[in-house]
């Protein structure tokens, strides 16, 4: 029996051959933070391509194996992949092709499938390996418009051009593809002429910043990422007319203004907009029409200020389209790649993309295992640099991230506020809230930094009544400390994936699937949202306890549902105790004042930016009803919702 195996195994290997293997750099927010290897083996019928993919993301492993077998004219097989594609969210898929049939296993469900003449197995942006075969099984079929996928879904891959970039001094000619359809929006894809992947810029499970880049060619990243903002914004201005010029003048008559500043309703009013700018706030019959106005009835419905998030993190072009679609007119991006949201906001800027405002944070960490991002500060002087770079490129904040040493806090803020800037952030490990503001951090973000230095009782609740925990509110009136709360990551993080998620969210069918998928399986099982349900409703009263002494609390949703986060988060103030008028401000007026454009924006009122948003309904007695949006105003461009949300693979 042993000669028997022996001279099997013997034979096995002398029909296959490893015939290739690589490396690619996996990146976060432009950071090294892993590798794939791959190996491809050349059997007899099949070629075998096995990837070992692994990143840390702040301290936590993110590891993932995938085995895909295709035959020699490169028609899948099988795909085995399991492991982690982020830190919370994990994959088990088995998929099997023989001729019509496939046999699909994902997670523990387990189902057979009929595939049509084309079909590909994979699971979503990794392993990179896997995005190479597809393209060469698209191009090998005739590079059909679209391809079913496996377990679900459909790709779009297009020969989106060609770039020139520089390496160690010589050019290099790249094809660019685009694929669509493996996560949510458009992958930018590299490859050179025999077909290998150079580089992918992409978005992880998390919807964050994700690259990976061939070994040899890490050098060449910067060049990419800046390139994949401009063409992804490109794409949405040449789509449905929305790159045409703004309307020199608009007028909306017969709709009820609403003024957020001083709460009170003009009913049946007349607003006249000039090269952007309201020009005048009236009711109807004290103003006329002027000559060649582009006219927008507004009867039987409210007009509002655009919302505002206060904690985005602009990650992809698809996030200007959402958040208009929402209503979403500007953003507080907390953090990003440098060169990536320096081209996006530059498009947005110049009419070159669709999109909101864009007020840059940048974000400085410290180094160490749980670092994030490419900008870091140990020293005085690494601070006072990190700060000067960003000052000198427009940004407006500065955000601290959570491994800056205590001792370099200081020295961030003095730098920021000596350069005009204020500080946001994260409390860094080893300190508390008092001592950051002490530090001179303005502003914090996310509420569990309030939550984590109050009186807790022994089921995670807040004691309201303690000395300690009213301490806290005083404390930070005093210091004019701004919060804003991300309620509804907090909600999802903590919620049970039994439970209905269209309660959270009521347009969740209308998401792209890979948000879908994502976002379905975000939270607890029962046992452990049951566990945390005291600590989750805490937090929530906590928003109240801010606003009722004096803590100035602006709207902020840290991702989330693309757009859709922000009325959420406006729905779960008023769930604490705010009235809808209070919530709305927190997405108007007042994050308008914290960051000093109250002057020209936040509220509708003459001599104002004309960023505004028409609702059908009444949010100031229902605040779901801010959902409602019939039509955004930004910049003089007119926005139909609908038709925005199309454009990144919504459906209504």
């Amino acid at each position: 029996m042993l000669v028997l195996l022996s001279a099997f195994f013997i034979d096995a290997f002398a029909q296959t051959s490893a015939t290739d293997t690589g490396t690619f750099l996996l990146h976060k927010f432009q950071q090294k933070i892993g590798k794939e290897t791959y190996q491809v083996v050349h059997a007899k019928d099949a070629i075998i391509y096995n990837a070992d993919f692994k990143f840390v993301d702040r301290g936590s492993p993110v590891p993932l194996k995938a085995e895909l077998r295709v035959n020699p004219a490169l028609d899948p097989l099988s795909l085995y992949i399991k492991g982690n594609v982020a830190r919370s969210v994990s994959v088990n898929d088995t998929i099997r092709i023989n001729g019509k049939d496939a046999y699909v296993k994902v997670d523990d469900s387990v189902y057979h499938k009929k595939v049509a003449a084309l079909a590909f197995p994979v699971a979503g942006y990794a392993p990179t390996i896997g995005q190479q075969v597809l393209i060469q099984y698209w191009k090998k079929h005739g590079k059909p418009v679209n391809i079913p996928i496996l377990p679900a879904g459909s790709v779009h891959i297009n020969l989106d051009g060609q770039d020139e970039v520089n390496l160690k001094g010589s050019t290099l000619t790249l094809d660019r593809y685009t694929i669509a359809g493996l996560i949510w929006g458009n992958e930018f894809v590299w490859t050179d002429k025999q077909g290998q992947v150079i580089a992918i810029i992409t978005n992880d499970a998390e919807f964050d910043k994700f690259e990976s880049v061939r070994e040899a060619y890490e050098e060449l990243l910067p060049q990419l990422i800046g390139k994949t903002a401009t063409y992804s914004m490109r794409l949405f201005t040449k789509s449905a007319g929305l790159g045409s010029q703004a309307e020199k003048l608009i007028a909306i008559t017969g709709g009820t203004v609403y003024d957020v500043v001083n709460e009170k309703s003009i009913p049946d009013a007349v607003l006249i907009i000039e090269n952007g700018i309201i020009k005048k706030v009236s009711k109807k019959g004290e103003v006329s029409i002027p000559a060649g106005a582009k006219v927008i009835d507004a009867t039987g419905k409210m007009i509002f200020p655009g919302l505002w998030d206060m904690h985005a993190h602009f990650e992809q072009a698809e996030w200007g389209p959402a958040y208009l679609a929402a209503g979403v007119t500007t953003v507080r991006d907390c953090g990003n790649e440098y060169d990536f949201i320096n081209a996006i906001k530059q498009a947005i800027d110049d009419g070159k993309g669709v999109g909101p405002l864009i007020i840059k944070a940048g974000i400085i960490d410290g180094k160490g295992q749980f670092a994030l991002g490419i900008i870091q500060a140990d020293t005085k002087e690494e601070a006072i640099k990190a700060v000067d770079r960003y000052k000198n490129n427009g940004f407006g904040q500065i955000k601290i991230y959570s491994s800056v040493k205590p001792a370099i806090v200081k020295a961030i803020c003095d730098e920021a506020h000596k350069q005009g800037l204020t500080v946001t952030g994260h409390i860094p490990i080893g300190m508390t809230i008092q001592a950051g503001v002490d530090s001179g951090m303005d502003m914090v973000n996310h509420v569990q930094y309030v939550y984590s230095v109050m009186k807790r009782n022994k089921d995670r609740s807040i004691n309201f009544d303690d000395s300690t925990s009213k301490a806290v509110i005083t404390f930070l009136k005093n210091h004019h400390t701004v919060i804003d709360p991300t309620i509804g990551v907090f909600e999802m993080s903590f919620r049970s994936v039994s439970d209905d998620i269209t309660t959270i969210e009521p347009a969740f069918s209308t998401l792209p699937l890979p948000l879908q998928a994502s976002l379905k399986n975000t939270g607890e099982d029962a046992t452990g949202a049951k566990k945390f349900k005291p600590l989750y409703e805490s937090m929530v009263a906590i928003v109240k306890q801010l606003h009722d002494g004096g803590v100035t609390v602006v709207a902020g949703t840290d991702q989330g549902f693309p757009g859709f986060s922000v009325p959420r988060e406006l729905e779960l103030y008023v769930q604490s105790g705010l009235t809808p008028a209070d919530a709305i401000q927190t997405a108007t007026i007042i994050p308008a004042r914290v960051l000093n454009l109250d002057k020209t924006s936040g509220s509708v009122e003459e001599g104002k930016s004309a960023d505004l948003i028409i609702v059908d309904g009444d949010p100031l007695k229902n605040i779901r009803d801010i959902r409602n949006v019939t039509t955004v105003i930004k910049a003089g461009h007119i926005y139909d919702p609908h038709q925005l949300h199309l454009l990144v693979e919504f459906s209504k």
